[in-house]
């Protein structure tokens, strides 16, 4: 059986494969493991803004009250607004109802640990082995039964701290694109109280319009709207808001490579970057490494996925790491990816800086990329297959050390991801369908 949890929680189609019943028995399983031992366990509880997020909520939070844990409702807001809501409240646990950028279809349910922290593998498979064993486990009556609890202001909570990692944005003209997801109040208003003019966009949820054409993995839309309206900058977040994209006056997109090398610069200038180092995954550009390397920034490298950038910061005791996705930790303010505390720290650099986004994204000469990805039936089949692995290596000598090819399976689709980098965009691209027309063939003769 594969494991239930996959790179970011529990993944899957609402109401089909991730049920109510899924929920229940999770929150049931979640409950007994992350409160176990503690008098009175209490863990709370956030979602974005899919259609499926009710119903999923309310059956994940019979499931902990079920166990005898009390459940701190949060209602709609970012991921990492939970983790922060966690740590502060004190609470046994925190759990996110999200599928973060997928489409609205999807949902999903991640769980941090009381410190915030998402939880360690080892947590996880112990949830997972519960689950196995839910009917045997003992439930208490009566008076031991968990309540609900509605978390008072929970917003503003998130919105004060968030305040608090920033200088004044008074000047700034700033778009703000809320993918009609966690971020669509929380956001814009926490830009207004700084003194910026905010232009929200795409901040009206309406249950299935999350992340359709819009936010980080749509900034093509904010582009457009930063140039009509003459804006300083555009920020977009994803559905969960843990993830941010910007775009400079011009309308050039910024990813998380690009953000990272403004920020950490700019730390590092003011003798604030620890270690001096910055911690990224494979897929960063080739250019961020050369912008750092010029600066007398260390990089650390890992493998695709915030919980192992996560895990390189804690282990190397840097302070600063994320993915070219958007989706950045600055670990001396939260403790896990924030999409609009990572455009604040951009922001700040910004007004400390005197310049224009434009100018600071000099700092980094991007090399051409190509990423495509390609639906298969078993990814492990395909990342063990020798016709695909002898494709890769043909590609990769063919590159020599001017490039370099990346073939992976997404840790939250049925999709293996092909990103090739060199000084030819025609070239990379016709690769890059080379090794796709590969896959699709290995994968039509496994279906068949």
């Amino acid at each position: 059986m594969a494991r239930l949890f996959g790179t970011d929680g529990v993944r899957g189609k609402a109401n089909t494969e991730l049920t109510p019943e899924l929920a229940f028995k999770l929150g049931k399983a979640g409950a007994y493991v992350l409160g176990k031992g503690q008098e009175k366990a209490k863990i709370v509880i956030g979602k974005d803004t899919r259609i499926s997020g009710d119903m999923l909520e309310a059956a994940l939070a019979a499931g902990i009250c079920s166990m005898g844990v009390d459940v701190l409702k949060a209602g709609v807001l970012p991921t990492p607004g939970i983790a922060f809501l966690t740590r502060t409240l004190e609470a046994s646990a925190g759990v996110v109802i999200s599928a973060s950028h997928n489409p609205y279809e999807d949902n999903g349910i991640k769980f941090f640990a009381g410190s915030g922290f998402k939880l360690s593998d080892e947590l996880e498979d112990e949830i997972e082995d519960t689950l196995k064993r839910i009917d045997e486990l003992e439930l208490p009556s009566g008076g031991d039964i968990g309540s609900i609890v509605e978390v008072e202001n929970a917003s503003e909570k998130y919105a004060a701290f968030l305040k608090k990692t920033s200088v004044s944005l008074k000047g700034l003209k700033i778009i703000l694109d809320c993918a009609n997801g966690a971020a669509y109040e929380v956001g814009p208003k926490v830009l207004a109280d700084l003194g910026a003019e905010v232009i929200p966009l795409y901040n009206q949820p309406d249950g299935i319009n999350i992340n359709v054409h819009c936010g980080s993995t749509h900034p093509e839309a904010l582009a457009k709207e930063v140039l009509q309206h003459g804006a300083d900058l555009g920020l977009a977040c994803d559905g969960d808001a843990d993830r941010i994209i910007a775009v400079d006056e011009n309308g050039n997109i910024l990813d998380g490579d690009a953000i990272m090398v403004i920020c950490a610069r700019a730390l590092k200038d003011k003798g604030k970057l620890a270690h001096d180092s910055l911690v990224v995954t494979v897929m960063s550009n080739m250019g961020l490494h050369k912008a750092l390397r010029k600066a007398g920034i260390r990089i650390l490298e890992t493998k695709v996925g915030d919980r192992y950038v996560m895990e390189k910061l804690l282990e190397s005791g840097a302070i600063l790491g994320g993915e070219q996705s958007g989706h950045l930790i600055f670990l001396e303010h939260n403790t896990t990816g924030d999409g609009l505390l990572s455009g604040l720290q951009l922001l700040s650099v910004i007004k400390e800086k005197k310049a224009k986004l434009s100018e600071l994204a000099k700092q980094m000469k991007r090399f051409p990329q190509v990423l495509v990805n390609t639906s298969v039936g078993s990814k492990d089949k395909i990342m063990q297959n020798e016709q695909v692995n002898l494709k890769v290596r043909e590609v990769q000598e063919s590159l020599g050390e001017d490039g370099r090819i990346l073939v992976r399976p997404s840790g939250t689709e049925s999709l293996i991801r092909v990103m090739l980098e060199g000084p030819d965009q025609q070239e990379l691209t016709r690769l890059a369908e080379e090794v796709i027309k590969v896959v699709s063939i290995v994968d039509q003769n496994d279906l068949g």
